[in-house]
Order: C-alpha cells, then structure tokens, then sequence
C-alpha cells in the first residue's frame, strides 16, 4: 500500500494525536450540529425566503438526503482514491458549500447547498473512525481517542440547538455561515495532520457507478414522490410516475448488484438478521424524530411564542439523555449487561408513546403538559436503544463486512430520516395537516417498536462481537446515524 502521509500519532498524549483528535472530532461536531442548526430556524427560513412548510422540509431532509445517497459509494470512493485526500477535499467542499447556503437568495440554492454538506459528511463521519483505528495503537489510546469522538458527535445535536437558537435571533443566516470558517480552519489543520492510505500500485479501480447512481435516483424519486402526493394526490400522474421511477431504479439497483464484479451492497449481507433487524429500528427512531421536531418547533414558535434561542433549549430534553449516556459509559454498559436487542425492546416503546401523548394534547399543546413529557419520552427512547442498535448491527457479521454493512445500517438511518420529513412537510403544507402528520411519526416508530418486538423474541446470533462505538447523527440526529 502507498500512503499519502505517514506521519502517525501513536498517542493522544502527544500533540499530533491531539491535533489529530480536534480535527477529527471537530468535523464530526460540525456533522452532528447540521440538522439542530436547521430545525429551530425553520420559520426565521420560511419568513426570510418565502419558503412553505413543504420547502422547508427538504432544508431539513436535504442533508439527510445528500448522507444517505452517498453512504454506498463513500467507503469505494476513500477506498480507489485514498482516504487523505477524500477527507480532506470534503471538509473543504464543506466549507464552500456553507457559505454559499448562508447566501442563498432562494430555498433551491439553500436545499443544494444542504445536500451537498450531507454528501460531504457522508465521505467523512465513517472516514475519521478508520483514521483513529490506524492512527491510535489499540489499546487506552484508541479507546480514549474514539470516546472524544463519539462524545462530539452525541453531543453535537444538543450544543446545535443551543448554538441554532443563539445565531437565528442575529439573523438566520448566521447559522449556515458559521460552520465555513470551522470547516477551513480544520481543513488547514488537517493538511498537516490527516494520514492516510492511498490504492495500491496496480490495483484497478472499480466505483460500481451505475449502483451508485441507481440508489440515490431511487431515494431521491420515492422523496419527490412523498413531497407530491400529500398536496396533488397520490392518484396524480406525476406522483405515480415518480413512485413507479422510484421502484424501477430500485429493481435496477438491486439487479446491477447482483451482477457487479465488485459491488457496493453485497446481497448476502442482507441475510444478517439483526443487521437488517437494527437497520429498521434505527431508521424508525431516526425518522420519526427529526418529523416530530419538524412540527414541534413551529408548534413552540408560531404557536407558542417562543423565540429561536427558547425553542432550542425547549427541544433539549430530547437529546441531552443520550449525550450523558454515551459520556458515562452508560449505555455501553446497558447493552453488556441487558443484551442489545433486550435493550432496545426495552426503549423503542417510549417515542411512540411520546408522539401519541403529544397528539392527544389536541391543536394547541402546552410545553409542560404535553411536549416537555413527549421530549423526555423520546430522550429514554435514544438513551436505551441508541448503542445497543449500532452494536446489535454488527454482531455476527464478517471483519471483511464490516465497512458496507456499516453503510447499510447508517444509510437506512439517513433515507428514513430525509423521507420521513418530507413527507410530513408536504402534510403540513397541504394544509390541516398538523394531525395526520403526527400521526404519521407515531406510525413510523410504532413500526420501530414492532421490529424491536420481533427482534427480541426472534433467534440471535451465538456470537456477538463487540460493541462498536456509537456513530452520531445528524445528523440525524446522529444519532443512529445517528
């Protein structure tokens, strides 16, 4: 193997492996603040650009939707170009895309904007894992450099709102701008202290584009199909057509798989149950989530009369349990102690119940009657399921699986996410949509809590490995992302 630097820490006690560690664990905090920062300026958005509930869903979803698409082809494209260089170029990417979205005269140049920084997550958050494995000998110094770096990311979302709240009273805009002079500042920095690997001499490069390309066409089809069919019917020409394109890239994807010499899904990975099994219930909590923020923020805003920086400290108690619990160490030891799929049955029953409180507080909730419990809900539901799903999603498979079947989990975290929000933008868009729309993320993680059941009760695998660490979120809340 060639590299593209060889300088290597060794430690975090020394200071590259302290630089090493800012670099990397300040892009997973700007990875992780992506989808906070947007949620709570929604309206001041919507005022600003004249954009409808509808519009605004894919401010939101974009993100999601850039991840997602991306998250098959990542590990190929770090892997024929070589890591550096493919960290490097997307956290500048980042940047650029930042302050261009913080001077968007309109919402398609905004969404753009927003779906470009999740492409570039996409190339980064998995990324910066496999540079501490390499960087930091196993050992306390990796298991310190990789508790930073999950601890930035679960605690990205819950400094985002705080952060989003701040900015948004100065003006919006400010809270699309302020991650470019981050991003430039860690790209600077990490051109002196990123290592990585390059392709080996030889080796011929294979990016499965027409797999690529046909999963991300799909993603983005079924999402214009969702955002259509609320407002034009779902009988309506154009939304059948899109629903009908959706499922014809996906028959395609699934069949240009099969034949590729080297494909970006294996179809046997599938097989693993409790992959398949955590894929879902991560994409039922993650989803059901970032819907529920979506119509909880304006309730709090437009109904309530909260300001930007009151919304998200109102929106904390969501995510804080999860921050605390993978900074004690909590949640590692639930899942050690409990089992993961016993743990996650054990929590996926509290958003549900959460959102189905909220709803039945009627059109006009109160925060401490009816949100503040539906948030706390939610908050145990993460702080219970959110390592042990990572960790049930790798037991069982293959070292030489680990990569795609981490693509596969995390990219099921994202499209759930983008989908879900979009389609309850469009609800809320079409107007009168408010009910249906809670509706609609009670259900989906109602399908969570089935899934946890069924998993539960099902046959696992007779070696688990090891838990892994948790990814963040973002985003969504990185949540499962995560």
């Amino acid at each position: 193997m060639t590299t593209d630097r060889a300088a290597a820490p060794g430690s975090t006690a020394t200071v590259v492996g302290r630089g090493l560690l800012f670099v990397l664990s300040g892009n997973m905090l700007l990875d992780a603040l992506e989808v906070s920062v947007a949620v709570v300026a929604l309206p001041s958005i919507g005022a600003g650009l004249g954009l409808s509930p509808t519009a605004l869903g894919w401010v939101v979803g974009g993100f999601a939707l850039g991840f997602g698409g991306l998250l098959l082809l990542s590990g190929r494209l770090v892997a024929e170009l070589g890591r550096r260089r493919v960290y490097l170029a997307a956290l500048l990417l980042f940047a650029v895309a930042s302050l261009l979205g913080s001077l968007a005269p309109s919402g398609p140049l905004l969404i753009a904007s927003r779906i470009v920084k999740g492409a570039c997550a996409a190339l980064t958050a998995p990324t910066g894992l496999a540079i501490i494995a390499d960087a930091f000998p196993a050992g306390p110094a990796r298991d310190r450099a990789v508790s930073v770096y999950s601890l930035f990311g679960a605690g990205g979302f819950s400094a985002g709102l705080l952060l989003s709240g701040l900015l948004t009273e100065a003006g919006w805009r400010l809270t699309f701008l302020f991650p470019a002079p981050v991003a430039l500042v860690l790209f600077l920095a990490g051109l002196r202290l990123v290592p990585g690997t390059g392709p080996g001499a030889g080796t011929a490069r294979a990016y499965d584009l027409p797999g690529a390309v046909t999963s991300a066409g799909a993603l983005l089809a079924l999402a214009c199909a969702l955002t259509r069919g609320p407002g034009a019917g779902w009988t309506d020409p154009v939304t059948l057509s899109l629903l009908l394109l959706a499922g014809a890239l996906g028959a395609v994807f699934a069949r240009v798989e099969r034949s590729a010499p080297r494909p970006l899904l294996r179809p046997g990975l599938l097989a693993n149950r409790p992959l398949r099994w955590s894929a879902l219930g991560a994409a039922a909590l993650n989803g059901s989530y970032l819907g529920f923020l979506f119509v909880v923020t304006f309730d709090l805003q437009q109904d309530g009369g909260l300001s930007p920086l009151g919304t998200g400290a109102a929106l904390l108690p969501a995510s804080l349990p999860l921050a605390v619990a993978v900074a004690s160490g909590l949640s590692r030891r639930l899942v050690g102690r409990f089992g993961p799929a016993r743990l996650i049955a054990l929590g996926a029953w509290a958003p549900p119940a959460g959102y189905l409180w909220y709803l039945a507080a009627g059109p006009h909730p109160s925060y401490p009657s009816a949100a503040l419990p539906a948030l706390l809900l939610v908050g145990l539901g993460f702080a219970l399921q959110f390592a042990a799903l990572n960790t049930q999603a790798m037991a069982g498979v293959r070292d030489t699986d680990r990569g795609p079947a981490g693509a596969v989990y995390q990219t099921s975290v994202q499209a759930a996410g983008a989908l879900t929000v979009v389609a309850v933008a469009a609800l809320l868009g079409a107007g009168g949509g408010r009910r249906t729309a809670l509706a609609l993320v009670a259900s989906v993680a109602a399908g969570g809590l089935a899934v946890a059941l069924t998993a539960a009760t099902g046959r696992r695998p007779k070696t688990p490995t090891a838990p892994t660490a948790p990814k963040t979120p973002t985003a969504g809340p990185d949540r499962p992302r995560g």
